[in-house]
């Protein structure tokens, strides 16, 4: 079981929250990005309305305590701690409920160098609470447009949680995958539900394309974001994201460690 106080201690001596590695350029690039609804940072989210950049500046500052100062242009960016510790309660609470109800389930990660061991061990104790952690469309092609062309890859699952690998790359089942911000898996993966007989989530589970392609769909979703990634809290803004954490995505995989035993206890997942 870890504390509140000393989960707070640990996302600051890990660099989850406070002072993070993300740089404070790339932030602002994204919120410009978004403001021109490029695809590559709204994620599959169509946003109900205009946001200027300097609109994005400002509601990223009260979801994610980012700098609310648009000339502020350089250095790391900032998370304030009691949001991300906050976001986590109500992640937890989403957790639960679903638990409660024994509902369907569905995760997936653009990070899976990074978290695919904290939704693996989601994924695990929403099992053990009677869930049904769907695993549709398993080895289906997802053309993804990158900045090297379009790229075809396998979904694939690695204990019940999605990615995406490029074919051949290593055999199924294995720890590895691709970084990608696309929907298009989560789209794909719901594709694959038509016709099988298997109920759609309930709940939606994970990051990026993840999370906003199932919410601009209406299914409940809830999500890890980091500083450049405006789409999940504008989804959240707008409705059709149910939660989205603010924290550092990419520190090392053992660092969400305290994370995942949080968020179970929170959900009274723990065994």
């Amino acid at each position: 079981m870890v504390s509140t106080e000393a989960l707070r201690t640990h996302l600051l001596a890990a660099r989850l929250a406070g002072s993070v590695a993300t740089p404070r350029q790339t932030s602002l690039s994204s919120y410009r990005l978004f403001a021109a609804r490029d695809p590559r940072v709204t994620l599959g989210l169509a946003p109900e309305r205009d946001w200027s950049e300097r609109e994005v500046i400002a509601l990223m500052a009260r979801k994610c305590g980012v700098a609310d100062d648009p000339a502020r242009i350089e250095g790391p960016d900032a998370i304030d701690p009691e949001r991300t510790l906050a976001a986590l309660d109500a992640f937890a609470g989403r957790l639960r409920t679903v638990a409660r109800r024994r509902g369907a389930v569905l995760l997936g990660t653009g990070h899976p160098h990074r978290l695919l061991g904290f939704y693996a061990a989601l994924a695990d104790a929403l099992s053990a609470a009677g869930c049904l952690v769907l695993t549709p469309a398993q080895g289906r092609c997802v053309d993804i447009t990158t900045r090297f062309g379009v790229r075809t890859y396998n979904l694939d699952y690695v204990r019940g949680v999605a990615l995406v690998r490029l074919p051949g790359a290593r055999v199924s089942g294995s720890e590895t995958g691709a970084h990608t911000h696309s929907p298009l898996p989560i789209r794909t993966a719901l594709g694959g539900l038509a016709g099988s007989g298997e109920p759609l989530p309930d709940l939606v589970v994970g990051d990026h394309g993840w999370v906003c392609g199932a919410g601009q769909l209406g299914i409940e979703a809830i999500g890890l974001a980091d500083t450049d990634d405006p789409a999940l809290f504008v989804g959240e803004a707008e409705g059709r994201v149910a939660v989205a954490v603010p924290l550092d995505d990419s520190v090392r995989s053992s660092y969400y460690r305290p994370l995942t035993r949080y968020v179970l206890n929170q959900a009274c997942l723990s065994q």
